[in-house]
């Protein structure tokens, strides 16, 4: 009887696919890639048409050895590992590594690991495909060259482990700008007028936001205008002058891509992007099912397509229609049009059955598990219902010149809504008193609400924003949003404060470099393009080597003018007036992974280091002792007084020398003005440029 060999990435899928195929199949797995570039050198012959050099991955020795007997053994040699570009190198690198004969073997696929795509994809095995492999090699190749060129250059420039990445350079980037546009921001004053009216009949008060005039939305930027407003509204006669009624609907949310799903999963469930990912791995791959076994519950979990299998979507329409009712289905296609180019070999996530609720999953998953799957489940099948129907209601309200507005929304239709809500939907606001409003209503006023706001920055990026964003800018795939993100926070180029990432003090030194010295490698639209010619190396329309051709002497050059400026700068130890008490020496400055810091220069024979408090040049508002850059926990930068804890004085922004002229209070800098701290005051002035 003949003998086949199927080879998975992962152990885990080796416990789920045995048990779909007879006993004349053995599943082994390669635990991921088994040969890669060395870690000791580049790896690329510059000299030899950019030849990569490969090697065996260190460990993977007896796991090779293994495959090379069981593939001895089998007749035909299956590659099953995962169905992408990394997936699609993996299976190459074991046919070279197990010099596997063609004739043997072949290269499968499946979406899901469940029974039937993985008999189905033992019935349409195909040859390995080169394109895929020949955009992994590049990407590679592109990513080896920025990490082992321009990391030694930080290296030398900031005296620590640092490193550059291709990806990661312009996501650090990306964070920079908007700290920067957080902190030239400037608030500005704006009033909210709201006033509570009596109807006559009704024993609850109605509340009507002011609009504006009949012409034109007004925003009240002052208690002046606010005052001026209030005196022609004191007498007003209030009545309504326009009642329109209509009907809005709410389109069912689409299944989610790997990027869809860190989103979201970062705003409901508060998971990482790294944890996203590894839970949905887990997924994929297999859970134990009491009753069923080992089964995988969700497709494929890297895709950027929202596309759905026709049995799929029958499957789903059928389940809906059988416990919701048939007028919940939704008619006609959910996909989205977009013009980017989308790598639709995958569908969108979703469970492998729909009938498996997370109800009747929830003994066989852990806490998170459950959570993610249920997040999944119902995406999926909201993305099959038809859309929620609102009937809103707005109202107009006269009084002196002025109008008010009343606006309220009631759901008639729950549609999708039965099933899923999204994180960031906002809440419906039912007013039921807007029914028993007509132009004939008698209005009282009861009294005015008044409230001062100040406009915000933009907000801090949290994982999920930032991983919109790289998609927007078409930064990065699928499979490189999570290990991204990791890095730089591993790195400590960026720190997370709850939700929020902030840059460090090494992060700020290690991209203000990169924009100095290699602006391609941090500019959007480049990294942007280099993933667009990926796509392309994908499709067959470009060597792989073209790509490598163009990108590596441009990045060469720049490395060695950046060299040659870096031996003009010398980096010398600041010395500081601070004495090591254990040796008496001059302390100097030095770089950490946390950022600067004191150390003896008497080391490795004193080995005392401290806290580096640097100081600005300004006195505390409070005490009058010096202010003093500080650090959260996490490595956050923030001014204090260097009295802390007694005194507590702190700012995110830079605080100045010049007192307010308005309110005598102290001033930060924001950018290039220097503004009142105390927003109330709201005094603002450009710093003047010193030798301008």
């Amino acid at each position: 009887m003949a003998h086949y060999l199927v080879i998975v990435e992962s152990p885990a899928k080796v416990k789920t696919i045995k048990k779909f195929l007879g006993s004349n199949y053995t599943v082994a797995a390669s635990n991921g890639h088994v040969r890669d570039l060395p870690k000791s050198q580049l790896g690329i012959d510059v000299e030899n048409d950019y030849e990569p050099k490969y090697i065996t991955i260190r460990g993977k020795g007896d796991i090779l050895a293994n495959l090379r007997k069981e593939a001895k053994k089998a007749d035909k040699v299956f590659l099953a590992t995962d169905p992408d570009r990394e997936g699609e190198a993996i299976s190459w690198h074991l046919a070279a590594a197990l010099k596997l004969d063609d004739k043997k073997m072949r290269r499968i696929t499946f979406n899901e690991i469940t029974k039937n795509a993985v008999k189905a994809s033992l019935k349409a095995p195909r040859e390995i495909d080169m394109d895929l492999v020949d955009a992994q090699q590049a990407r590679r190749a592109l990513d080896r060259m920025v990490g082992y060129k321009i990391s030694p250059l930080l290296w030398a420039k900031v005296k620590r482990g640092l490193s550059a990445g291709r990806v990661q350079s312009v996501a650090l980037r990306i964070i920079a700008d908007r700290e920067d546009e957080i902190n030239a921001f400037i608030p500005e004053e704006y009033w909210t007028l709201d006033t509570i009216l009596k109807v006559k009949g009704e024993k609850r008060p109605l509340t009507a936001k002011f609009y504006g005039t009949a012409d034109k939305k007004m925003t009240i930027h002052s208690e002046e205008e606010m005052n001026q407003i209030l005196k022609e509204l004191e007498n007003a006669e209030y009545k309504v002058t326009d009642i329109k009624t209509g009907e809005r609907s709410r389109k069912a949310p689409l299944p989610f891509t790997t990027s869809t799903l860190q989103q979201e999963a970062s705003k409901v469930l508060n998971f990482a992007t790294q944890k996203t990912m590894r839970i949905a791995q887990q997924l994929y791959e297999g859970i134990d099912v009491k009753g069923n076994g080992t089964v995988g519950v969700i497709t494929y979990l890297r895709t950027d397509s929202t596309r759905i299998s026709e049995e799929a979507d029958a499957a789903a329409r059928s389940y809906i229609s059988e416990t919701y009712g048939s007028e919940f289905v939704t008619e006609g296609s959910t996909e989205k049009k977009t013009g980017k180019k989308i790598q639709d070999a995958h569908e969108a996530i979703r469970p492998s059955d729909i009938t498996r609720t997370p109800a009747s999953l929830k003994d066989s998953l852990t806490r998170d598990q459950f959570r993610l799957y249920q997040l999944i489940w119902k995406r999926f099948t909201a993305s099959r219902m038809k859309p929620a129907v609102f009937e809103t209601t707005s109202v107009k309200i006269g009084a002196a010149n002025y109008v008010f507005t009343v606006s309220t929304s009631r759901c008639v239709f729950e549609g999708f809504r039965t099933v899923y809500t999204e994180a960031d939907e906002e809440k419906e606001v039912s007013n039921v008193l807007v029914n028993g409003l007509s132009t004939e209503s008698v209005l009282t006023k009861k009294e005015d609400e008044t409230k001062q706001h100040f406009t915000q920055p933009p907000a801090h990026y949290t994982e999920a924003s930032l991983v919109k964003v790289l998609e927007e800018q078409g930064i990065g795939r699928p499979s490189t949003y999570a290990p991204t993100i990791s890095t730089i926070i591993a790195r400590r180029y960026v720190t997370k404060e709850g939700r929020n990432l902030y840059m460090t003090e090494i992060g700020e030194v290690v991209n203000n470099i990169m924009k100095q010295s290699f602006p391609s490698i941090v500019d959007v639209s480049f990294t942007a393009n280099m993933e667009g010619l990926l796509d392309m190396v994908e499709e067959g329309k470009v060597a792989w080597k073209e790509v490598i051709r163009n990108f590596y002497p441009d990045l060469d050059e720049a490395v060695q003018i950046a060299e040659k400026e870096l031996e003009s700068v010398k980096i010398e130890d600041e010395v500081t007036d601070v004495i090591c008490e254990e040796c008496g020496r001059n302390m100097v400055v030095k770089y950490g992974p946390h950022g600067k810091f004191l150390a003896c220069p008497g080391f490795p024979e004193c080995r005392n280091t401290k806290p580096y408090l640097e100081k600005i040049g300004v006195l505390c508002p409070v005490c009058g002792k010096e202010v003093v850059i500080r650090k959260t926990k996490k490595g956050r930068r923030y001014y204090g007084c260097e009295n802390n804890p007694e005194c507590e004085f702190m700012s995110w922004q830079k605080p100045s020398k010049k007192k307010c002229p308005k309110c005598g209070g102290y001033m930060v800098e924001k950018g290039n003005k220097l503004v009142c701290a105390d927003e109330k005051c709201g005094y603002v002035e450009t710093i003047e440029k010193e030798n301008a």
